[in-house]
């Protein structure tokens, strides 16, 4: 994962991204990425999945 963090208290999960970070442009070179779980994650001690991207659009 890639500025993301996950974290589960009962049956809240709370998703951190730190909104400042950039990790370059995406595949396509149109969008600069920002958070990724690159692909489906298994949400920590749980069954459940989550997939997770959070992009900006290049200027």
């Amino acid at each position: 994962m890639k500025n993301v963090e996950m974290t589960v208290e009962g049956t809240t999960l709370t998703i951190r991204v730190d909104l400042s970070k950039e990790f370059g442009p995406s595949a396509s070179g149109k969008t600069i990425i920002i958070a990724s779980t690159e692909g489906n994650v298994t949400i920590p001690n749980r069954t459940e999945k989550v997939g997770l991207n959070v992009y900006r659009k290049k200027p």
